[in-house]
């Protein structure tokens, strides 16, 4: 039968691609079926970039467990695919003694969550680590890290594709039937066949979930509005800093979160939408947020910002009650064969893994799945030109002339890693997925230089007309025509 698989998963989020790479190391057939143009166009390339260690989790819950699973095992995994990562603790102010009283819970909490390296320290110790913070203490978790969830996401996926794993983008799902004991699925104008079918929609996951028969779940999208800061604010912040959390608000809190590359972020906000696609950054919160983060970090200026953004949660609880829900991870109890993964909110970054690995178990207990001796392990990423000594980059230079080719003068990316990017096993044709690939167009210009520069590249590469260049896939065209 065309299009026909052991397993299909839907969602090509960081707990999608990870489902796939987990499931990739044994002897299935898997498809992954996305409504967007590439991996991580939703949450995933969306929020703090922050591998969290679990002191905020409800204890005894699902999301607590396998948080501090994922942040136990991050780094190997980051070695494995060639992901940045980098451990740098998390500071959690506290500024009157009420504060000191939720600092207090959170230990409490982290100590039953099983996480280690969770410290109280005075304002003293405070001003060693973070010269630029205020208070009058703060616990310190020396085992949170950052990565880049992109990059992450890109890395399961294409280890995943390296496996065996058959990715489809622009693919969205309209119809789920159940024929026999098989799923049919109507995505993309097309067909598609499994025994297994994985419900990794995020946002989606309740459409999902009832276009299959199961209408368990409600997801309420909770929208988190960003900032981002110039380089030039780095020296300001060595690790995540955040306020005592406040109860009920459906996130932790407006913080402030160094980057892999050395910028700063401002946000989240936390605020109930209506419309899951509603992206729009609002100016009464993000004036509020600026106020916030300065009460924090009082040397950035307004005039750092380089860009804002938002991301959307998706939760299992609604405004009226606030707060986290679980992670649903689970065979549907209507639809057999349906595994569900719903309400996956952050730490669903941290905790990819060990969700993939509960899927794996689900699925395992079901049948005898055989593993797959040549699995592929590793991944090797796009080889950073900027970073590289003055020799090696001569070196480079002389073997591939187009790493002396600067197309990116805010992060100097060259020539040859726009292509790198663009010769993504997953197939890139869009500005973003070279974007977040290779880091081009996230300067201080933010592509004013070097956009036009790759749309020609983009447009040579695959012989198509620059109209036909997109931003994120379709409707995202950037132009409709010549001036004369």
């Amino acid at each position: 039968m065309q299009n026909s698989f052991d397993i299909i998963i839907v969602g090509a989020g960081a707990v999608g691609c990870a489902v796939a790479r987990e499931l990739s190391k044994y002897k299935l057939d898997i498809a992954v079926l996305e409504k967007e143009s590439d991996v991580a166009a939703g949450t995933s390339g969306r929020n703090s970039a922050v591998v969290h260690a679990g002191f905020n989790n409800k204890t005894g819950s699902l999301m607590a467990k396998l948080c501090v699973e994922g942040n136990l095992g991050f780094e190997n995994v980051c070695k494995e695919l060639d992901v940045p990562y980098k451990k740098t603790g998390k500071l959690v102010v506290a500024f009157d003694e009420s504060d000191i009283k939720g600092i207090e819970k959170l230990m409490d909490a982290g100590k039953k969550n099983g996480v280690p390296g969770l410290s109280f320290i005075d304002a003293e110790e405070v001003k060693r680590l973070e010269p630029y913070v205020g208070g009058i203490g703060a616990m310190l978790s020396s085992n949170t890290a950052i990565t880049n969830p992109f990059i992450y996401t890109v890395a399961l996926a294409e280890n995943a594709c390296a496996n065996g794993v058959k990715f489809y983008f622009d693919t969205e799902v309209r119809g789920i039937t159940k024929v026999e004991n098989r799923f049919r699925v109507s995505a993309g104008g097309k067909h598609y066949y499994c025994r297994y079918l994985i419900n990794a929609a995020g946002l989606y996951s309740d459409k999902i979930s009832s276009m299959a028969g199961d209408n368990s779940y409600k997801i309420y999208p909770c929208r988190g509005q960003y900032y981002i800061l110039d380089k030039r604010t780095g020296k300001y912040l060595n690790m995540p800093v955040y306020p005592v959390p406040r109860p009920g608000i459906g996130g932790l809190g407006v913080h402030l979160t160094p980057t892999i590359e050395g910028n700063i972020l401002i946000g989240p906000s936390a605020e109930y939408i209506k419309s899951k696609c509603d992206y729009a950054v609002t100016k009464d919160v993000m004036k509020q947020l600026f106020k916030e983060a300065k009460e924090l970090l009082p040397p950035i200026s307004i005039k750092d910002v380089i860009r804002n953004y938002s991301g959307i949660r998706s939760k299992l609880v609604g405004p009226k009650i606030g707060g986290f829900g679980d992670f649903v991870i689970e065979e549907s109890k209507v639809v057999k064969g349906l595994i569900q993964l719903v309400g996956i909110e952050s730490p669903g970054l941290t905790a990819s893994v060990p969700i993939a690995r509960t899927v794996r178990d689900i699925i395992g207990s079901m049948e005898d799945i055989k593993s797959k001796p040549e699995f592929i392990s590793e991944r090797k990423g796009i080889k950073e030109f900027r970073l590289l000594s003055a020799e090696e980059k001569d070196k480079l230079v002389r073997e591939c002339p187009e790493y002396g080719e600067i197309v990116c003068r805010c992060e100097q990316i060259t020539k040859r890693e726009i292509m790198d990017a663009i010769e993504n096993p997953l197939g890139v044709r869009t500005l973003a997925g070279i974007k977040y690939r290779a880091r081009a167009m996230m300067g201080r210009c933010q592509g004013g230089y070097c956009l036009t520069r790759i749309v020609e590249i983009l447009s040579k590469e695959y012989g198509v007309p620059l109209e036909e260049i997109t931003l994120r896939g379709k409707e995202s065209e950037l132009f409709t025509g010549e001036v004369k």
